[in-house]
């Protein structure tokens, strides 16, 4: 894992403990190196094709949930057919799109019983080891005015979110193109605005069918650079990731990770992470700005349902978003412009974000599944510390990393190749550090790590 944040104290911890004294460790593959696969998918990411995707969408008018759905050029239905009919042309039948729907009931966003579609491209993987471990990847193409009742009024929905929408066919049409050991769902989702109502009814079904969704990344307002202030930021995306979930009951996994100190080593940050650093591994110059928190301050996206599920789900949004141009009615007052327009949209900014986006996918979807059951020994007092995990089952698996950080630290800091083995040990105090262990494909491909737990 390259661009490690060595402190003083860190070295002088290895020096002083002998992290890699005698045995020494095997070599392992090169996980440094850039993947020509995915540097050629994030080159392949078009502004102008986003662009051109982010128009088409606007041109609907309004795409709110209860708008027309028969008319071909105006409304939610006509939206949602030349979406699928758009996936179904540059999938060129490798990508398998369907409408998922469901009837949403009266409720407090939803006046009558309305139909809710979402449409989702599926592109299977093709390892037979890891074809039923899934990574998601959506963007809700619903839009909305000041009245989120107001279903006839136009609601161009550029930002909010065409930009995602954009985001995610862009990424299924490159990706199409390429074979991963993992699925990939590339999904656009209705009724967000209503209450997160697409996609929390797939995140529900895939719990009940008991899917492994082993990653999902929402893009909700991904298309400006400018703030409300006028100054511009197009280096960097935030990147929501929650730590343990605001549950009445702790589970007993989560319990574990509060008695442990390891609140910050939640799956879903433990994606973020992983996510962090590939997207600036593949986008030089970009900044993914992991933010601590489940969204922005009491708000909310289509990851959440994902993240009640059980999911390790993060959200992408723009460094700073312009109230004036999200949920309000078009208009001019004192010579401001009101509304989510086009206008407001930075096409090459929108592609950055959808690179990071397909890096992650790629190099997630390319990698072995994160280890599972790690566990941390606890028979006795040691200064060292001795980790064990349950063995991958891909044909491909090379061995394992472990990684490690200071306690303050957000990113991993060190790491050490074990190679293919199911326990090893670092002459660094578990007291003193938080560790992972990554699994390794013969490529380099390396896995989201695992928290260890401790072994009773």
């Amino acid at each position: 894992m390259p661009h490690f944040r060595i402190t003083a104290g860190l070295v002088a911890g290895l020096i002083a403990g002998g992290a890699f004294a005698a045995p020494a460790a095997p070599a392992g593959p090169d996980v440094t190196r850039h993947q020509a696969q995915i540097d050629k998918i994030v080159a392949e990411i078009s502004p102008k094709r986003i662009e051109t995707y982010i128009r088409k969408l606007v041109s609907f008018e309004t795409r709110h949930t209860m708008s027309d759905t028969e008319s071909d050029t105006r409304g939610i239905g006509a939206a949602r057919r030349w979406i699928k009919s758009e996936l179904e042309r540059c999938g060129a039948g490798k990508l398998q799109v369907a409408f998922d729907s469901h009837i949403a009931p009266v409720s407090a966003r939803i006046s009558r019983p309305t139909e809710i579609v979402n449409v989702v491209a599926t592109l299977p993987g093709a390892q037979e080891a890891s074809k039923d471990r899934l990574y998601v990847v959506s963007g809700h193409y619903d839009s909305r005015n000041t009245d989120v009742m107001d279903a006839t009024g136009k609601a161009p929905g550029a930002n909010d979110d065409a930009s995602g929408t954009a985001a995610v066919m862009e990424m299924a049409c490159v990706m199409a193109k390429h074979q991963f050991d993992a699925t990939l769902v590339f999904m656009t989702v209705a009724a967000e605005e209503q209450g997160l109502l697409g996609a929390g009814h797939w995140a529900r079904q895939a719990r009940a069918n008991n899917l492994n969704v082993a990653g999902m990344l929402n893009n909700d307002i991904i298309g400006s650079s400018r703030a409300d202030d006028g100054r511009v930021d197009n280096k960097q995306v935030r990147l929501f990731a929650q730590s343990i979930p605001a549950t009445k009951e702790m589970s007993e996994a989560v319990r574990q990770l509060v008695a442990t100190g390891g609140e910050n080593d939640s799956i879903t940050r433990q994606l973020a992470r992983h996510v962090k650093e590939q997207g600036e591994r593949y986008v030089k110059g970009f900044k993914v700005n992991v933010i601590q928190r489940h969204d922005r301050y009491l708000r909310g996206g289509d990851h959440m349902p994902f993240l009640e599920q059980g999911y390790a789900a993060l959200r992408f949004t723009e460094p700073n978003e312009d109230f004036a141009h999200q949920h309000q009615n078009l208009r001019t007052e004192d010579g401001k412009v009101y509304g989510d327009l086009i206008d407001f949209v930075d096409f090459d900014y929108a592609a950055k974000v959808t690179k990071v986006n397909a890096a992650a996918l790629a190099s997630l979807a390319l990698a072995p599944a994160a280890p599972k059951d790690v566990k941390v020994r606890t028979a006795g007092l040691t200064n060292d510390t001795t980790l064990v995990w349950a063995a991958n089952a891909e044909p491909d698996l090379a061995g394992y990393r472990i990684v490690w950080r200071e306690t303050t630290a957000a990113q991993w800091e060190g790491a050490k190749y074990v190679g293919n083995v199911l326990e090893a040990t670092v002459k660094l105090s578990k007291d003193n550090y938080f560790f992972g262990v990554q699994a390794v494909d013969k490529d380099g491909n390396v896995s989201p790590a695992t928290y260890p737990l401790p072994l009773r």
